[in-house]
C-alpha cells in the first residue's frame, strides 16, 4: 500500500505522455502509486503506458482502460484501484516539479485532516512562445488565491484550484463526494463540494505543476467545457449555498454572461432586478426583465444581495467600491 495515489486519466496524449511519466518517475518522493486509466485513446498512449509500467522496477505504476466513456468515468475507474491515505489528480499531458508530491504530502501531514493542500502553476508549451493572455491572466489570478489561501473567496469567477495539483485525505475526498457526480467540469464542481465539506485550503508558495498548453488540449476543445456548463454550476451553488431569500437580488450586467444568468435564475424562478450602466438597454424588456439603471437600483433602500457579471478586471474593482461606499457588501463576481 502506497501512502499517494495519483489518479489520471490518458486520451491521446502520445507525443507528451512519456514527458509526463518521466516527471512523475523522477519525484524526490517515492511512496506513491500511479492509476493511470486509459480513455480509449486511439494512439499508442495505451503501448506508452504499458512500457513505462513494466520498466519500474517498484511495481507503482497500474494501468487499465476505462470502464465508462469520459474523465469522469476514468476518474472513478481509477478511484476505485487507489489504496492511499491521500489522493491527487494528475494531468497525462502536464509535467510535475520533481519536488512535488514531497511538498504536498509534507504539507497534509503537517495540517492533518480536513485540509486540501495545493500550489502554484504555471502555463507553457512546446513552441517556446508566450502563452495566450487569457491563460496568462488565469495562473496570475489562480496564484494570487493559493499564496493568500484565498481560494474560496471567489469560487463563482472561475474554478479556483487547479484539477491536477491538489492532493487530500482519502476520508476528506469521500465526505466531498469523490467523483460520484456526473456532473461537467468534473474538477469546478469538485471545488463546490470542497467547499461545503469545509476542507480548509493551504498552500505552498512555489510552482508544482507545468500546464502544457496546445490547441488540442480538452479544456479548449470538449464541448463538457464551455461556458454555459459553468454558468449552471455557479448559479446551482450560489442558490444551494449562499443565495439569502431575505434580500433583494441584483444581476448587475446585461452582455453575454449576464444574459447566460439571466436564463438560469429564469430557469429556476428566481425573481431578481436586472441593472446595467449600458444605456442602449436601459428600459428594455430581455427575458421578461425590464433592465434598469445602476444608480436607480443602489438608492433604493432594500436589502440587496448582487451577482455581478462583469469581466473586465479593472472594472471589477470600480463595482466593488461602489458597493462598499453604498455599504453593500453582500456581492458575488460571476466571471
Amino acid at each position: 500500500m502506497s501512502i499517494v495515489s495519483i489518479l489520471m486519466p490518458v486520451k491521446n496524449t502520445e507525443k507528451y505522455l512519456m514527458a509526463c511519466l518521466h516527471s512523475i518517475l523522477n519525484q524526490t518522493y517515492e511512496d506513491w502509486e500511479l492509476i493511470a486509466v486509459d480513455d480509449h485513446s486511439s494512439d499508442n498512449s495505451r503501448a506508452i503506458l504499458e512500457q513505462v509500467k513494466d520498466s519500474d522496477n517498484k511495481n507503482r505504476i497500474k494501468v487499465f482502460r476505462n470502464k465508462g466513456t469520459g474523465i469522469i468515468a476514468a476518474l472513478r475507474t481509477a478511484y476505485a484501484q487507489a489504496t492511499g491515505k491521500y489522493i491527487t489528480r494528475m494531468d497525462s499531458d502536464d509535467i510535475m516539479t520533481n519536488s512535488k508530491l514531497e511538498l504536498l504530502t509534507r504539507r497534509l501531514e503537517q495540517t492533518g485532516p480536513a485540509h486540501i493542500v495545493t500550489a502554484l502553476v504555471e502555463y507553457f508549451n512546446d513552441k517556446g512562445t508566450i502563452v495566450g493572455e487569457g491563460y496568462r491572466k488565469y495562473a496570475a489570478w489562480l496564484n494570487h488565491l493559493t499564496s493568500t489561501e484565498s481560494n474560496y473567496s471567489e469560487i463563482y469567477k472561475e474554478c479556483p484550484i487547479a484539477s491536477p495539483n491538489w492532493m487530500v485525505y482519502r476520508k476528506d475526498l469521500e465526505d466531498a463526494d469523490a467523483f460520484r457526480p456526473n456532473v461537467y467540469p468534473e474538477d469546478y464542481d469538485l471545488c463546490f463540494r470542497f467547499r461545503e465539506a469545509n476542507l480548509t485550503i493551504t498552500s505552498i508558495n512555489t510552482v508544482t505543476h507545468y500546464w502544457r498548453d496546445y490547441p488540442s488540449r480538452t479544456s479548449r476543445t470538449d464541448e463538457n467545457y464551455r461556458d454555459n456548463k459553468f454558468t449552471h454550476l455557479k448559479v446551482k451553488y450560489f442558490l444551494q449555498s449562499d443565495y439569502d431569500k431575505t434580500k433583494q437580488l441584483v444581476l448587475w450586467g446585461a452582455g453575454p454572461k449576464g444574459k447566460s444568468i439571466a436564463k438560469e435564475l429564469n430557469s429556476k424562478g428566481i425573481q431578481f432586478v436586472w441593472i446595467t450602466n449600458n444605456t442602449n438597454k436601459i428600459g428594455k424588456d430581455i427575458y421578461g426583465t425590464i433592465v434598469q439603471s445602476i444608480e436607480l437600483t443602489l438608492k433604493t433602500k432594500a436589502s440587496k444581495q448582487y451577482i455581478i457579471a462583469i469581466s473586465q478586471y479593472g472594472t471589477q474593482d470600480g463595482i466593488k467600491k461602489q458597493l462598499e461606499d453604498s455599504n453593500q457588501n453582500d456581492f458575488y463576481f460571476f466571471c
